[in-house]
């Protein structure tokens, strides 16, 4: 018997086990969708916008690439936004957390409900808890809770398990159709409710009709099939009609550019992968380089074809029996909630955040089989319980362990892109974003690397060129800089992004007349972006067009009332007297020292990029000509390339400097050596 004295205990061991799991998450910082949905969302920051976000796609993202229908997300966004009083991470992470526990404690409800008639009633609580817990502490969760706009995934699945327990709970109260009210919230933080349509109809046909899947297809029970569906034709409606709305205010979705039919087979192989990773859940990684896999022949896809038939064939023979049915209502579940990501072709083939919706009918599936296993087998567990104790303890254990390390990796932009770069090494983005980070910190060296190794495999991204145009345009190379900017504004004409970061490089170089058509451009597609309205300001500032500058200054402050920047420039509108603001164009470091020169030249050598480790050396030497280190850094890497004779010319140079330098002495020899062979 295990009493309820223990069942709390293990409750509470569970919770603290929880917490003590991501304590180390709570500062982790903003990520990639939350630049735009929150970092540079303005409409976050007030809740008088709240409203609004139920009508206005705009509100949801400073992107009109990512507009979009989760009024309920943005509503938790600006209260946490309110909470902190500005961008703190805290209380971003805090909320999604807390929403994570709610949902995890009914899991707990959800369960004992389901399980109610398969396992024994002193078992029942224990088995429950035990599902809910290994949940709880997955580490692949912890890619779904550090991502701050992944709280839709939170979100729509806590309100999709609201409206399933209060079906499943209360269905003394079924005529009032209570049970909807959740799934329709829930239709407003993810398109993913639809599916609680399929989990409840399958929950009526099993546990309620007491049919197996079998049975379904059997004349006989035609009638029951027709009233399992009238059951769920309420909310079937009620969902249907929400989505209709939200879709409707949104343009076509961005992002499915994968061919239908190879991503379908491929999604056969990645099921597969997200079954594996609820028993190891290693190797994950915030962003895939996972493509589609267009050979229906390829291993992997004859792999993933075996495993999905295995799996329905499971599902069958599980649902014949009251006492395994648990096990294949919880595989239907995995197998339903991955279907929206599923069937649409989605640019990225797989995403590790998508588990946190399948892997609750997987755990309920798990526990279950595990639970009648031993129920089956007194006499193993009798013999084996303390290894069967510790067992559990271990599973949790080492998903907490596993979470606590993922959250490091969450810390920041730099821990986190460096991750990608190492699990998704076929990643362009991975690698672009991480030669972000590097860039911020003045390593462009490293930036610069990271930037050319992307190319290759993202040749028409168009953040990639941007990038590579701000990276030129800090390491003096204006040319190339506008070279790279054109680049991006060719392959992405109606994004408001390339225009914009061409306008501020022009501002930044004094280009005003050069920048104003770039910006106003900017400006136009996207009057939401706040950087996009900075730019123009700085622009008309730069041109004195007081009465333009007026007007743009009028409309950011009328989205973001008592912004800095807007009243500094609409106060010399006003005046007519130019002001400078730093914090909009930030000056790039724009003079290089020749020392800074050296060190690049030392990290390109070192990165086996010896022409670029040469270049470097020139430019050192035109402003500092008598180098030395200079020479013989040149030296070393002529001889690199075997140019020999390069490489002995460098080395005298740097000799004839400093006679005692022994560097260029042994790259000399090196080189004499070779020209005498």
């Amino acid at each position: 018997m295990i009493s309820k004295r223990n069942i709390i205990i293990l409750a509470v061991a569970i919770f603290a086990t929880l917490v003590a799991a991501y304590a180390n998450h709570f500062h982790n910082g903003f990520h990639f969708d939350d630049s735009h949905t929150i970092v540079d969302n303005v409409h976050i920051r007030s809740l008088k916008n709240i409203p609004q976000f139920f009508t206005d796609a705009r509100m949801f993202s400073n992107d009109p690439l990512h507009w979009g229908m989760r009024p309920v997300v943005t509503t938790t966004l600006a209260i946490d936004y309110w909470a902190g009083g500005s961008l703190d991470p805290f209380y971003f992470q805090l909320d999604t957390f807390l929403w994570f526990v709610a949902l995890c404690v009914m899991l707990y409800f959800i369960y004992c409900r389901l399980l109610e008639n398969s396992i024994q009633k002193s078992w029942l609580t224990f088995v429950a808890i035990l599902g809910a817990g290994w949940y709880a502490l997955h580490t692949a969760n912890a890619e779904t809770i550090n991502y701050v706009i992944s709280r839709s995934d939170v979100l729509s699945t806590f309100f999709i398990c609201a409206s399933f327990l209060m079906y499943i709970g209360l269905p003394q109260y079924r005529k009032y159709y209570f049970y909807i009210l959740p799934a329709v919230a829930g239709v407003f933080a993810k398109e993913t409710v639809l599916v609680l349509v399929i989990i409840l109809f399958f929950y009526i046909l099993l546990f309620e009709c007491k049919l197996s899947i079998a049975d379904v297809f059997r004349a006989r029970n035609f009638k029951t099939l027709l009233r399992a569906f009238k059951a769920i034709l309420p909310l079937l409606i009620a969902v249907a009609l929400a989505q209709i709305y939200t879709l409707s205010k949104v343009p076509p979705i961005s992002g499915i550019s994968n061919p239908l039919l190879p991503y379908l087979i491929t999604q056969t192989y990645v099921w597969l992968h997200y079954f594996i990773a609820f028993f190891l859940p290693m190797n994950l990684s915030a962003d895939t380089d996972w493509t589609i896999i267009p050979n229906v022949f390829d291993e992997r896809v004859v792999v993933g074809i075996v495993f999905v038939i295995a799996l329905f064939v499971t599902i069958i023979k599980t649902s014949k029996h009251q006492n395994t049915r648990p096990i294949a209502f919880g595989l239907i579940w995995f197998s339903a909630a991955l279907l929206p990501t599923s069937l649409a072709p989605f640019a990225e083939v797989t995403n590790d955040h998508r588990m946190f919706f399948p892997f609750i009918g997987l755990a309920l599936s798990v526990v279950t089989s595990t639970a009648l296993f031993l129920g089956q087998n007194p006499q193993v567990f009798s013999k084996y319980k303390p290894v069967v104790f510790v067992c559990i303890a271990l599973v949790l254990g080492l998903n907490a362990y596993g979470i606590h390390q993922r959250d490091k990796v969450w810390k920041d932009e730099e821990t986190l892109w460096l991750d990608v770069t190492h699990k998704s090494p076929l990643n362009g983005r991975g690698l672009m974003n991480y030669g972000l980070t590097q860039m911020n910190k003045g390593n462009y060296v490293s930036a610069d690397s990271c930037f050319e190794k992307g190319l290759p495999l993202l040749p028409y991204y168009n953040l990639l060129y941007i990038n590579l145009g701000i990276l030129k345009g800090v390491t003096n190379k204006p040319q190339e800089a506008e070279e790279y900017f054109k680049k991006a504004i060719s392959l992405s004409p109606n994004t408001f992004d390339s225009y914009v970061y061409y306008a501020r490089y022009l501002t930044q170089v004094g280009r005003f007349a050069d920048a104003q058509p770039l910006a106003e451009k900017a400006y136009q597609i996207n009057p939401y972006s706040a950087l996009a309205a900075d730019v123009l300001m700085v622009t008309y500032n730069g041109l004195g067009m007081w009465d333009k500058l007026g007007e743009t200054a009028a409309r950011a402050l009328a989205i973001l009332p008592n912004d800095a920047t807007a009243l500094a420039f609409a106060k010399a509108a006003k005046e007519k007297v130019s002001v400078t603001v730093a914090n909009i164009a930030p000056k790039p470091k724009t003079k290089l020292t020749a020392a800074d020169y050296l060190n690049m030249s030392l990290a390109y050598y070192n990165q086996k990029e010896y022409q670029k480790c040469i270049d470097a050396c020139i430019e050192a030497l035109k402003l500092k000509p008598d180098y030395a280190d200079a020479y013989s850094n040149m030296g070393a890497a002529y001889n690199q390339l075997q140019q020999w004779e390069k490489g002995a010319a460098a080395c005298n140079k740097a000799l004839q400097i400093n006679p005692n330098h022994k560097l260029a002495a042994g790259n000399l020899a090196w080189a004499k050596s070779n020209l005498h062979k």
